[in-house]
């Protein structure tokens, strides 16, 4: 059996291996426009920044060690350029010496992956993209002299590189044309984010788009002009399909490559994988386009199952994704609020803000959560994490949940590792979970940051419940403080009928509303807190 494989790094890489593991005698071929193969893509960023000092530690494979080990043929420097599918031939192109052949496939598995979004900005030529070890070399050149530099995109790879350029001591400018970055998390979410961009020395430009390049500096569409030796395309990726549309086969979404189940494209000979396919939504089965490592490889995998002849299906996506910014962990799965809302499903929001293991060991750090929940069916939408330790497991945990088909109540159930050092008795997940269950059974009602606004023109009364000293650092517009432990005896001073009340994180809050509640009032606590409502209207205002 001949196959053929268009693209060698992730998902083509790991077909190609898994299939040779399963089949000794099939002929495979891995051809790559690229001079690598299976080379550490997401470790690109942190050689630009020195992070990652040996180029060579990026380099995870050679064709001359993938041939002796698993017998493939790999070709560097090699572009697929068309498909004839009633011949079933793949011609392909040798760069260096423009010679063209054709390859005879029984099996062909396009693994193309994404390329860079390249705007028609004046001067965007100069500005350079990280796809691959080439275009880190480039950049590793081009930093070297440079003191000044700006990243256009504020999504995962944008705020990587502005950390990595910073690291290499350059002065930063990163422009973002939305009202925040990282995209995937709520205004609320992303506040620490923004922070800890500021205090490392990014300039952040929100709201800002860049409008032209020049040969030392780029324009602002408010017509600032700021200092760039090196610029940094980071907006975005698209699926890299057009061999697929040039052969006919079936696109999606966005471009993208259509497949079925088992990983086959219109053309059952054809197969794909990766940054350049379709990926079916695991909430609501739709298409979308998600282009993370983790998908991909086991996409790979699954392919050369198939070819194999082993049952092997294309799962749903989450979207489980994290990235470090300056020291913190930011972490997502599943449905943001933001899209939820867009789409008109209901949801209930829980926001947390726990520590990352025992606050009596030493070193623990605050964390900020938030969960998603499906208000009938108590099934989890989604979740975020930011903090500088313990974000990454808490999401790894409910992305588990959700893909085992938890409910968030379940949550609370779950048996999970302690010790001081690494975790609490009741931890943050747990946590979630019996927050979930106090909402689900009506035990206690909340309302959102930002729902605080309106709650106060409607003339609904405030009450903060910290202290008299937190009052005083920080208070929400009309609200009166009667600390949570005088409650009971002032509790003449609240007035009758519905209240409102918060504390800095929901705990306090929630006992408040209890004492409230039992009192006759009609109360809704502050969900996350001051801290969730303060770093709301910090981003949205």
């Amino acid at each position: 059996m001949n196959i053929v494989i268009v693209g060698g790094v992730a998902a083509g890489m790991s077909t190609a291996t898994r299939l040779r593991r399963l089949d000794e005698h099939a002929r495979i071929t891995v051809v790559e426009r690229s001079g690598h193969v299976s080379f550490a893509n997401c470790g690109l960023p942190y050689h630009v920044g020195g992070v990652i000092e040996e180029r060579s530690a990026l380099l995870l494979q050679t064709p001359e060690s993938l041939n002796a080990r698993f017998d493939i043929d790999v070709r560097v420097r090699t572009e697929a350029v068309a498909i004839d599918r009633d011949a079933r031939t793949v011609t392909v192109r040798d760069l260096d010496s423009g010679e063209e052949s054709a390859l005879p496939y029984d099996a062909l598995v396009l693994t193309p992956g994404a390329a860079p979004i390249r705007p028609p900005i004046p001067g965007i030529e100069r500005a350079l993209g990280l796809r691959n070890v080439e275009d880190t070399d480039a950049m590793v050149a081009a930093v070297a002299d440079a003191r000044t530099a700006v990243v256009i995109g504020g999504g995962f790879i944008g705020v990587e590189m502005a950390e990595n350029l910073l690291h290499r001591g350059l002065t930063v400018t990163l422009v973002e044309a939305l009202p925040q970055v990282m995209a995937p998390l709520d205004p609320e979410m992303v506040a620490p984010v923004h922070a800890v961009l500021r205090e490392g020395g990014v300039d952040l430009r929100l709201s800002a788009t860049v409008t032209a390049i020049g040969e030392d500096d780029v324009e602002l569409d408010d017509g600032t002009r700021v200092p760039a030796d090196v610029v940094v395309a980071a907006i975005g990726v698209r699926p890299e399909s057009g061999l697929a549309a040039d052969a006919g086969l079936d696109l999606g979404k966005g471009g993208a490559i259509l497949v079925d189940e088992h990983h086959r494209t219109s053309d059952p000979c054809i197969y794909a994988a990766g940054d350049a396919v379709v990926k079916r939504d695991a909430l609501d089965g739709e298409e979308t386009l998600v282009p993370l490592a983790n998908t991909a490889n086991l996409q790979g995998r699954r392919i050369a199952d198939t070819i194999a002849g082993r049952e092997a299906r294309n799962r749903p996506v989450l979207g489980t994704a994290i990235v470090g910014v300056l020291g913190l962990q930011v972490v997502t799965v599943g449905w943001n609020e933001k899209r939820l809302v867009a789409a008109g499903r209901p949801h209930r929001v829980i926001h947390t803000h726990p520590l990352s293991h025992a606050g009596y060991y030493p070193g623990a750090e605050g964390l900020s959560l938030k969960l998603l929940v499906d208000p009938e069916t108590d099934e989890i939408l989604g979740a975020q994490a930011v903090g500088r330790d313990g974000a990454d497991k808490r999401i790894d945990v409910i992305a588990t949940a959700m893909r085992g088909g938890l409910t968030a109540t379940d949550l609370a159930e779950l048996e999970l590792a302690y010790a001081p050092q690494f975790g609490s008795a009741k931890d943050p997940v747990n946590m979630l979970g019996f927050v979930d269950e106090n909402r689900s059974t009506g035990i206690e009602d909340t309302i959102q940051w930002h729902e605080m606004a309106a709650a106060h023109e409607a003339g609904v009364p405030i009450l903060d419940v910290r202290t008299p000293a937190e009052f005083a650092a920080g208070a929400i517009p009309g609200a009166v403080n009667i600390p949570v432990d005088d409650l009971r005896e002032r509790i003449a001073e609240v007035p009758e009928g519905d209240v409102v009340v918060h504390c800095a994180v929901g705990i306090r809050g929630h006992l408040a509303s209890r004492i409230l509640t039992d009192a006759g009032h009609g109360v809704r606590n502050l969900d996350g807190g001051y801290k969730t409502w303060s770093a709301g209207v910090s981003v949205q205002g």
